[in-house]
This record gives structure tokens, sequence and C-alpha cells, in this order.
């Protein structure tokens, strides 16, 4: 058996840093560590196409396995985007099925390479991963948009993105923290995990929603104080509805600096302060993964099988992210709702991946994991995804701030003090689980009877429907 061909050529490979046809330090020459973890050894090195295709399909479990049916999708929606350019629907409904298969791709390959990883390096390298195909969801968005005026019909994507954000930050503690909650009780009456995870990120994540929530207390705080124009003659009154939303734009923008700042010293802590602390705990938790001599047995990912996967994949979502967004005015005009499109249906294909690896982890009795991925995401959502798209927003001359609905600012604030309840005592059930989904799927229907921008709005835009007649009311939506 040749060198390259040895079950640890890779870890070999990694430590002494050789060239050649095995793994180099030449790909990723600051990531790689000097020892590849174990479980994340390949026992192979370079890229064979039989191997790579081996390995994708089988995935990280059984549900992402059977998500790799929806592969043929992605053709399909290429296809049709520029075959069927007057059949916008059907592009978008293409494209948002072919956007999980890509990001469940995404996802693994984030997590093969994670595996590579030490423990806590590991999982936050694999949670960025993840959210990649928020952020260029989100970039995209901010690009797209045109109008500040009426809704996404409009051009106005503001309203969607600002759903998305706090849609993406609902969907991961309510739905995906809850079906972990009741998979993981199915198989295990009673599930526990650490309170330095749970603690931890619940207490972040109540920082993270305050900071993010700010602008918008800001404004509801002002705007009975604020007013139109014509009803202040001759200038006297200083001010006004225009002035308010300049302050709440420049304060969301600080704002989301002093957020991503706050991001960059949660990823010291996890990585550096507090790493032996995480990861004795991560390393414990995976030793009793139920399912854990399955999972060594598989097949894995070289590292430069890897790259070329996330290349890939990044290409593909990002393909498939525009022609969404183009077809988003489409999907509105046939009364689909902003604030559902944003709640609820682009958070819960953005996060697809996620959700599968999350439950997983749960039903394997993994929950010191599945908890890192479900507040992890979170956390950062709140604290550099969002952020990240009013910075971009700013740079590229979009008023994009962050003065969110109060019906999704009670949404919020009212999911997270759920959810640090629940994991107050260290354990979970399934009906704990159930309750949270449940709890997710009220918001859903709310969201689908939730008004427009320009019908009706709670925190902004209250001079929107002045001089516009014939706005009345909306019309009715069926389930």
């Amino acid at each position: 058996m040749s060198p390259g061909d040895s079950p640890h050529a890779e870890s070999r490979n990694a430590g002494n840093g050789r060239s050649g046809s095995l793994e180099t330090h030449t790909l990723l020459p600051s990531f790689i560590p000097q020892h590849i973890h174990p479980d994340g050894e390949s026992g192979r090195s370079g890229f064979s196409p039989r191997h790579f295709f081996q390995v994708a399909w089988i995935s990280s479990c059984t549900a992402s396995k059977y998500v790799n049916l929806l592969w043929p999708f992605v053709p399909v929606a290429i296809v049709l985007h520029f075959a069927t350019p007057r059949l916008p629907l059907l592009v978008f409904a293409f494209s948002y099925i072919a956007m999980v298969p890509v990001a469940n791709l995404l996802g693994f390959a984030g997590q093969e390479f994670a595996r590579k990883m030490p423990k806590v390096s590991g999982i936050l390298i694999e949670t960025a991963f993840g959210s990649i195909v928020e952020i260029v969801l989100f970039v995209i968005l901010i690009a797209k948009h045109r109008s500040s005026d009426g809704t996404a019909e409009h051009g106005n994507l503001i309203p969607v993105i600002q759903a998305a954000i706090l849609g993406s930050i609902l969907t991961n503690l309510l739905l995906c923290l809850g079906l972990c909650f009741f998979v993981g009780g199915l198989r295990q009456q009673i599930q526990t995990f650490h309170a330095a995870i749970s603690e931890v990120g619940s207490g972040l994540l109540l920082v993270a929603g305050f900071g993010l929530l700010i602008p918008s207390a800001f404004y509801s705080a002002l705007k009975g104080s604020a007013t139109h124009p014509i009803d202040s003659p001759g200038g006297r009154h200083h001010f006004t509805e225009a002035q308010l939303q300049h302050d709440v734009l420049k304060l969301s923008q600080v704002t989301s600096i002093l957020l991503i700042i706050s991001f960059v010293i949660y990823i010291w802590f996890n990585a550096r302060s507090q790493h032996s602390i995480f990861d004795s705990v991560l390393e414990a938790d995976e030793h009793g993964d139920l399912d854990r001599e399955a999972d060594l047995q598989k097949p894995k990912f070289t590292f430069t099988e890897c790259i070329i996967a996330i290349v890939s994949a990044l290409v593909l979502v990002t393909l498939l992210a525009v022609f969404l967004v183009e077809k988003i005015e489409n999907v509105v005009e046939s009364d689909i709702p902003d604030q559902f499109l944003g709640l609820i249906l682009l958070p819960l294909v953005e996060k697809a991946a996620e959700h599968l690896t999350a439950i997983d982890e749960a039903w394997d009795g993994q929950m010191n994991f599945a908890l890192y991925h479900c507040l992890g995401p979170s956390i950062q959502t709140a604290l550099f995804n969002a952020p990240l798209v009013v910075v971009v927003g700013w740079i590229l001359g979009k008023d994009m701030d962050l003065n969110f609905e109060i019906f999704m600012i009670a949404l919020l604030a009212f999911s997270i003090l759920v959810v640090g309840n629940f994991l107050r005592d260290g354990k979970s059930n399934y009906l704990e689980g159930s309750l949270l989904v449940i709890i997710y799927l009220i918001i859903a229907v709310a969201a689908w009877y939730y008004p427009n921008p320009d019908v009706a709005t709670s925190n902004g835009g209250e001079f929107l429907m002045q001089g516009m007649p014939g706005v009345q009311g909306w019309p009715e939506r069926e389930i």
C-alpha cells in the first residue's frame, strides 16, 4: 500500500505540509490544523469523482440522503429560468425546491471540513458554512431593492429582508429546536445538555436580540412626536418624519457595526478563551452518539473534495438565489403576503441543511451539538448576518435599517424568552418540542394574514398611504 493510500495519509500530510498528490497546506494554509482529527480522516487524498459522488449521495444522515433525490430540480430550474420567462411562479417553485439539495451539499461539505478540525473550531466553521446561503440571499435581496414605497411587488424588498432576518431566528429557535426536542424525545424519554452550551447560548441570544431591536424601540418611542412636513408650515417644527427615519437609519448603521464587533468577540470567546470547556463537552457528546460506530465507518471527503463541493454549491446557491429574488415580485402579485414570504418561506429553504443536521444529532442523543446548531446560527444571524446586510445596503446606497414591525418584535422577544425558559433546567422532552413547533405554526398562520406594508404597518410608514386613494383594505386570503 502506498503512503498516499494509507488510512493515516491525510493526517500525516497535514502535519508535515508535504506537497504533491497528497493533501497539502496550500489549499487553506491558515485553517488546516497540524493534525487532522481522527473522526475526519478520509484515508484518501486528492479528488476521485467516484468517491466524491458516493460520499455526497450518502451525506450525513438518512434524511439528508433522501434530500439528494431533489437534485433533478436543479437543472430543471435553470432550464425553466431561461426557457420559460413567462411562467415566473413555476420558475420560483422549482428554484425554491432546488435550493434544498444544494444547501444540503453546502452544509454537508462544511460538516466534512469541520470534522477534520478540533471540535469547537469545527462546529464554528460548520455553522458559518450553513449560514452562507442566508448571507447570499440577503445580499442579493438588498442589491435588487429598487423602491422604498409599496410592497415587494413594486420593488420594495426591505420588508421582505427584515422579515427574513427575524424569520431565520424564529425558525431556528422554534421549529428546529422544537423538532430536535421532539425527535430526540421519541428515542430517549429525557435528554440532557450541558449548562455551558445552553446558558451561554440563551444569554447571548437575549443580548443579540436586544441589540437588534433597539432601532425599532427608538422609532416607536419617538414616532408620536414626529410630524409630516405638510403639518409644519414654514419649517418651524424641525422634528419631522423624514428626520426620524434618517436618525433610525444612522442608528441602525452604527448598531450594525457594534453587533459585528460583538460577533467577533463571541467567536474569540468560543475558539480561544473557553475552547477547553466547550471542546470537552462536545467531545463527550460525540462519544455518546448512539450511531457513532456507523458514522465513523462512512466514507468521507478529502480536503480537496470539500473545497470542490463548497465552491460548486456556492455557485449553484447564488444562481438559484438570483432566480428566486427575480421572481419575488410575481409571487407577491399572486397574493402571497410579504411577511409570510420573508418570515416563513425564505428561512425554511435557507436553513434546510442545518435543520436536518441538528435533528439527526438530536436523534443520536447529541443534544449539545444539536443546541449548537440551533442557537449558533440564530446568534450569527442577529450579530453578523443582519448587520452585514445593513452595511452592504449602506455601501450600495440602499436605506436598509433595523426598524422592524412591532408584530415581529413581539414574536422575537417572546420566542427568546420561551426558549430560554425551556433551556433553564438543562433537560428536554418531546412535550416541550411539540409546544415549540405548535407556536411556530401559529406564527406561520398569523404571518399569512398579516397585511402588506402598503395596506397597514405598525412601526413606520404611517405617511406611506397618504395620497394613495383606493387603498381601503386587503384581499381575503385562504389557507
